[in-house]
């Protein structure tokens, strides 16, 4: 059994404890123009009697805030929207979005010289598997992993992707692709893990500096994709296996996780699915 409450003031928030503690299984909860607050502390009240909360959002960033409250969140959110692409958005922001990663072998491995090079330094701590999605061709893209990984010189730096050259692509939150020059602070990006799912993550930072490059180029069926990196032990691709390899040690004939398509033209970012396009 469960009940519906708008919640104004303190006083909503007691009497839903009040009736909640006489035997209700779920409260449905829609807060008006103080949302955090109020939810925080019904989530800490409600938390410790096991009745699950419900809460009612209008937009898709309303429904990542309320998941996402006191770490711990309500138990589930009515979306009220007439949108399907907003139910995709907010599905993203709940990171349920998958890309599909295939094994790709290194086929070219050449140093370039100098260039510019961005390090994403994101608002979130990233975990062992974790990256971007980088690469020079919008539809074959490589898993950069993140910088979790310290070394006998480095210290680990796990909110971090240093993520390959200013032309690069990255895909964004909504499906376009953006070049590594434009991402910028307050900007969001897509972390992928090494089983496809996505999750966002904010850009504290985004640092361009010169630095030697390489080139690596690979391969999955008929489709040929590079990208241009640091050369530097910090920049590691994700194996099949789930272990990483640092551009510095790839040899050619190693196999590396992309995101890799048939090549279609973009237009600003956006997919244009009936135009031809070649790129090399």
């Amino acid at each position: 059994m469960g009940k519906k409450f708008e919640v104004l003031s303190n006083k909503d928030i007691e009497n839903i404890l009040t009736l909640a503690k006489k035997g209700l299984d779920f409260v449905i909860v829609e807060v008006k123009d103080w949302k955090i607050i109020p939810l925080e502390n019904i989530i800490a009240k409600l938390h410790k009697i096991n009745t699950k909360i419900f809460a009612i959002a209008n937009t898709p960033e309303e429904v990542r805030k309320m998941f996402s409250i006191l770490e711990v969140g309500v138990d589930g959110v009515i979306f009220n929207t007439a949108s399907i692409n907003e139910v995709r958005e907010a599905m993203l922001y709940l990171g349920t979005r998958n890309f599909e990663l295939k094994p790709a072998k290194i086929i070219e491995i050449k140093e370039v010289g100098d260039g510019e090079r961005v390090c994403v330094d994101t608002a979130s701590i990233l975990h062992k598997g974790e990256g971007m999605l980088i690469g020079s061709r919008s539809n074959f893209l490589f898993l950069v992993h993140n910088e979790s990984v310290g070394s006998s010189f480095t210290s680990p730096r796990p909110f971090r992707v240093n993520a390959g050259a200013v032309h690069c692509y990255t895909l964004s939150p909504d499906g376009t692709t953006n070049y590594l020059s434009e991402v910028e602070t307050g900007a969001e990006v897509l972390i992928i893990n090494s089983k496809g799912n996505a999750r966002r993550a904010t850009v504290g930072r985004s640092k361009i500096e010169r630095r030697p490059m390489l080139m690596i180029k690979a391969v999955v069926g008929d489709e040929i994709g590079g990208i241009i990196a640091q050369d530097a032990e910090t920049i590691r691709f994700v194996r099949p296996n789930g272990q990483l390899v640092s551009v510095t040690h790839l040899k050619k004939g190693d196999i590396v996780m992309v995101h890799a398509k048939s090549a279609t033209g973009r237009h600003f970012g956006m997919e244009v699915s009936d135009e031809y396009i070649l790129e090399k």
